[in-house]
């Protein structure tokens, strides 16, 4: 069968996080005690026991995230005996995921993928004032529509589409009180719901400029290796490779779209057949069977979903 590996981004977060493959793996330990030397933060104690709203701050949900995904990909390898770049056609992730794909496919190293994270939730926080920026789901809306809405709201202020996510799933961000018109043209629309989402900053949109900037900096000091599996990228839902493209859309990646939708309908396109998607939660999975019945997926996130997925 032929698989991409997946890696979740922000909003998969829990409380406990990471506490059974800690608990089953000395691997995974070693790569939560690798993140928390490397940010000089007991972020480990804080995926395990919480608070949440603590662990929901973005300059700690990115890293951690990040970490559990980087631990069940070393998992798989260093305990299961799968090679990453036989196993995988591609790899992807969803925002923050793309940092966690390109180090579990070793194009950054761990400490270096945990400060840029660490650096990128921080920066994108004091990008924008809080309650100045706001996100919404467009929920039944195509990208077309949710952009042409998005559009038509922004009235002099930012209003972009910035994640398509799934067929009828479309998140919209920019100035809150752009967003809260283009909620209003949604349902003028007819469109089944659109909601504002928990979120702490308007992510990917021109508003979070000052964040590219500093990731730019970040970035431009941090070293890069050509990726052992190929990268489907955010901004152009197409693969990349070379360090140095890799570097550019990174830093594109924070004010531009997530093309997660056309991302997964490339790689089924190239011969994909399943999406085995790496870290907390599942919502990765679920976003596939909605972009095409017939893409199967996983989740693994915890020991037994990974003992299961390599025994079959």
């Amino acid at each position: 069968m032929i698989r991409a590996f997946v890696f979740p981004g922000q909003g998969s977060q829990a409380v406990g996080m990471g506490r059974d493959l800690a608990d089953a793996f000395a691997t995974a330990r070693d790569v939560f005690g690798e993140v928390d030397e490397a940010l000089k933060q007991k972020l480990s104690a804080l995926m395990f026991e919480g608070p949440l709203d603590e662990l929901t701050l973005t300059e700690n949900a990115q890293p951690a995230l990040m970490a559990v995904s980087v631990a069940v990909a070393r998992v798989l390898e260093k305990d299961g005996g799968l090679d990453l770049a036989k196993a995988a056609r591609f790899v992807a992730g969803h925002s923050l995921g793309e940092y966690s794909a390109l180090c579990a496919a070793g194009a950054l190293t761990l400490a270096d993928t945990a400060r840029l994270l660490k650096l990128r939730g921080q920066s994108m926080q004091r990008a924008v004032p809080v309650g100045v920026g706001a996100m919404a789901a467009i929920i039944g809306a195509d990208f077309e529509a949710a952009r042409a809405i998005a559009q038509d709201a922004a009235q002099g202020e930012v209003c972009t589409a910035a994640n398509d996510n799934a067929p009828g799933q479309v998140v919209i961000s920019g100035h809150k009180s752009a967003v809260e018109r283009a909620i209003a043209i949604a349902a003028e629309r007819g469109f089944k719901r659109a909601v504002l989402l928990p979120v702490s900053a308007p992510f990917h949109c021109p508003l979070m400029q000052p964040a590219a900037d500093a990731m730019a900096e970040a970035l431009a000091g941090t070293a890069i290796q050509a990726p052992r599996v190929p990268l489907v990228a955010n901004v152009i839902a197409s693969t990349v490779t070379d360090p140095a493209e890799i570097r550019r859309l990174l830093v594109e990646q924070v004010t531009g779209s997530v093309r997660w939708r056309e991302s997964v309908l490339f790689m089924k396109e190239q011969g994909v057949e399943q999406l085995v998607e790496l870290g907390a939660g599942k919502v990765l999975a679920g976003m596939a069977k909605r972009i095409d019945k017939d893409m199967t997926a996983v989740s693994l996130g915890l020991p037994a979903d990974i003992d299961a997925f390599l025994k079959a």
